[in-house]
């Protein structure tokens, strides 16, 4: 590279600059023949011209790159790589990431590791390291690791003080005690019990938006709205959308809804959705929002759980080319918990007329009441009820083993401060950034991450009700740039579906105004990582692959955008107050490079405090396998260098002649075969082996079938991981049974590796429910 001067010294290439760095010196302590984290060996590949430093980039404090020969890296070596048998719990909750002061380590040799900055060089192989510009990082909210390690100090060991000077931040009618928070997460010491900031007297619907238009944001964009059709949208500014949610809240307290009853929303992403949100929470109701895909016995059974006051719905919502009839899906919701001994009195529904008329709507007199005949009567002003931080804000229905769905309740305080929080440092959110994410209000993201963490920070956010490949694959881009859409945030499931259908259909999009962008759901392989981040941000946009589960409420491992390198499809580092660990099999804390499963010790805010009625099963479910810890039910992996790499439910590891293997794991090594767009992976009885691996496998379009090509997708497998992970069926898929926000249904998957047909069960809520028809044909090709 022109102007600067280069020397080759032991396998390390130096330029003299301070913007990047490169060297072949591994993350890793591993030996030149092992493989990478996830168990994926470095695989050749052309890349572009790098260069090279002998010092980290200034932002990250200019450490020199120590040799594996320095007796530091020795002892720092020395000191994490221990037996997993040992007990190894330690009242250190900071030692595995303040290895971030020293990136990278330094220990163990491979024979590359390249270190990019953004916006400089492509991502082009699983060892890569990804650096934030100095220009990105000088600018960001945490700018270095040293920054985010001062902070995240003070939020394990002065939770109080931390979190305390956060939620200051809010309004607070009254503030809580003196004892910010309360738990006990070891059912041996008696119930499980998580509060936080009691005592105080608040309001979310306030703080989302009377706050703000206090503070002069009235006038602000909070919604932009895009239908399902291009060309159909709308707006709403943070003084409009208080008038709708006051209207909304005065006519709920008007058909007898009061503090603590439940009111259940079965909406399309109108903005009507967090619209109800909003007036629920203004009026102390607990909202049970249920995903508009569900089927009508589903939708009952949450209706019957939480016996809501009201019901509203609209009587249609068209997705894509196909028209959903959710008034008739309540209908049939409604009689069936009727018939169950739960009446409800109101159904409020929303005129939805670009999908269905008024007149063509089934009505039941004296139950059903149009939205748009009543609401806009109410006065634009209401009062706000103020509720104690531990007091009910939602119920969120999540699946459950037993096929009972568990209602996670979170309560309002706590949850507040986190999400906002969160969505604060780990989007990197700034008051000028337009914000998407393409979750559904019906899931946790939607929560917390469409509506109350967003609208909690001022921000813009945009609301599409389509879906995002109609009218074609390039509709999410196009809408990028309609509105300027700086933070993106979506699921790996859609990125890899995008992959499939090529580049052209993104670059032929501008693009320019995406600065972060975000993962959400599962874990991203780091072939649709990079894919991600080189075609989608032009390679100049950090990712925050962000770890959570609906029982969190918030991130709970994420990057921080700026603060540090990133590794493709790593989720990095735990966001402040979060103190996870990885425990074995008898629940005992393993240091250092290792796999087990996921755990995390002591709360946070943002936690859910019970299941609905159940509080034995939440006890049962989440703090019983390995007391004193909150268990996620995920397996994970810690590298060297402290980064978490999730690999995906421990339900759905394969256990092979006593191999236990993550499905993410063989998904994540059938993905990175050129011809491979997506693939899942479940268990099935084998009569030698105890199980066996059975794949589903989609093509990149236009790739023919070929026993060849299976024969060369089970090489991958056997390269990457092992012979013992080989697929023992590919299973050619068109595509795989998903619901409409992306979350593939291994359920139906597994009924048909097992050969169960008869066993599918409810597959109302796909987002294409041919599919399963498609795979069952194709089972013996």
């Amino acid at each position: 590279m022109e102007g600067r001067t280069t020397h080759h010294s032991n396998n390390t290439t130096i330029i003299n600059s301070t913007s990047c760095i490169y060297t072949s010196k591994s993350l890793f302590p591993i030996s030149p023949t092992a493989k990478s984290p996830l168990n994926r060996p470095s695989i050749s590949v052309k890349r572009p011209s790098f260069t090279f430093l002998s010092r980290l980039p200034s932002e990250f404090g200019g450490s020199p790159l120590v040799r594996m020969e320095d007796p530091f890296t020795a002892s720092l070596s020395s000191s994490i790589t221990v037996s997993p048998r040992k007990n190894l719990t330690t009242s250190n909750h900071l030692r595995h990431v303040e290895s971030m002061a020293h990136l990278p380590s330094g220990a163990g040799r491979i024979t590359r590791l390249n270190a990019l900055i953004l916006g400089e060089a492509l991502a082009s192989e699983e060892d890569d390291l990804v650096f934030p510009s100095e220009d990105f990082s000088s600018q960001s909210h945490v700018s270095s690791p040293q920054k985010y390690l001062e902070m995240y100090q003070r939020s394990v060991h002065d939770p109080s003080g931390f979190w305390s000077d956060i939620a200051s931040e809010f309004y607070w009618r009254e503030k809580w005690g003196q004892q910010v928070y309360h738990e006990n997460f070891d059912v041996r010491k008696g119930k499980i019990k998580i509060e936080w900031f009691k005592g105080g007297m608040t309001n979310i619907c306030y703080n989302c938006l009377d706050r703000n238009i206090e503070s002069g944001k009235g006038d602000k964009t909070a919604i932009y709205w895009e239908g399902n059709e291009p060309g159909l949208d709308s707006s709403m500014t943070y003084n409009q959308l208080l008038a709708r949610v006051c209207q909304l809240a005065n006519y709920l307290k008007d058909v007898g809804v009061h503090k603590g009853d439940a009111v259940v929303i079965y909406l399309p992403m109108l903005m009507e959705l967090p619209i109800a949100m909003l007036a629920c929470a203004r009026i102390g109701a607990i909202h049970s929002v249920v995903f508009a895909g569900f089927s009508a016995e589903s939708l009952a059974q949450r209706i019957i759980d939480c016996r809501p006051k009201v019901v509203i719905t609209c009587n249609a919502v068209r997705r894509g080319s196909k028209i959903i009839y959710l008034k008739e899906i309540v209908d049939s919701a409604l009689l069936e918990s009727a018939q169950k001994g739960i009446v409800t009195d109101v159904c409020l529904t929303y005129e939805n007329d670009s999908a269905m008329k008024k007149e063509m709507t089934k009505w039941t007199k004296g139950r059903d009441i149009w939205w748009q005949d009543v609401i806009l009567k109410y006065p634009v002003t209401c009062d706000v009820e103020w509720v104690d931080a531990e007091d009910p804000l939602f119920l969120l229905y999540t699946s459950g083993s037993t096929g009972k769905p568990k209602g996670v309740l979170h309560t309002t305080g706590g949850y507040m401060v986190y999400t906002a929080t969160t969505f604060k440092y780990a989007f990197d959110y700034k008051p000028t950034d337009i914000y998407w994410c393409t979750a559904d209000c019906g899931w946790i993201t939607g929560h917390s991450y469409v509506t109350y963490g967003p609208l909690l920070n001022g921000a813009t956010v945009v609301v599409f009700e389509g879906a995002p490949n109609y009218p074609d694959v390039g509709r999410c881009w196009d809408i990028v740039d309609k509105y300027k859409v700086s933070i993106f945030y979506t699921a790996p499931t859609l990125v890899r579906s995008l992959m499939r259908e090529g580049d052209e259909h993104v670059s032929r999009y501008s693009r320019k105004s995406l600065r972060v962008l975000g993962s959400v759901g599962e874990p991203i392989n780091p072939s649709a990582w990079r894919w991600f981040f080189n075609v989608i941000g032009d390679a100049r946009c950090p990712i925050s692959d962000t770890w959570w589960q609906t029982e969190t409420g918030g991130f709970m491992i994420t990057p921080l955008p700026g603060a540090w390198p990133q590794k493709p499809g790593s989720a990095t580092f735990p966001f402040f107050g979060v103190q996870p660990v990885i425990v074995d099999e008898k629940g005992v804390e393993i240091e250092g490079e290792c796999s087990g499963y996921l755990c995390v010790k002591s709360s946070w805010p943002g936690a859910f405090r019970t299941l609905h009625g159940d509080h034995e099963r939440y006890e049962t479910t989440y703090f019983s396998a390995f007391p004193g810890y909150y268990f996620s039910g995920d397996g994970c992996s810690r590298d060297k260098d402290g980064y978490y790499w999730l690999t995906g439910r421990v339900d759905d590891v394969i256990n092979v002649s006593g191999h236990r293997i993550g499905t993410a794991e063989v998904e994540s090594a059938l993905v990175s075969h050129p011809q491979c767009a997506e693939a899942a992976v479940v268990g099935v009885e084998h009569e030698v082996k105890g199980q066996g691996i059975y794949a589903f496998v989609t093509l990149v379009e236009g790739v023919p079938y070929s026993d060849d090509l299976r024969k060369s997708l089970v090489v991958v497998v056997r390269n990457q991981i092992g012979a013992f992970a080989a697929p023992d069926k590919i299973h050619w898929a068109p595509g795989l049974p998903k619901t409409r926000s992306g979350k593939i249904m291994r359920r139906i998957l597994r009924k048909i590796a097992s050969r169960q047909l008869d066993e599918l069960g409810d597959t109302s809520t796909l987002a294409d429910p041919t599919v399963v028809d498609q795979l069952i044909a194709l089972a013996d090709c």
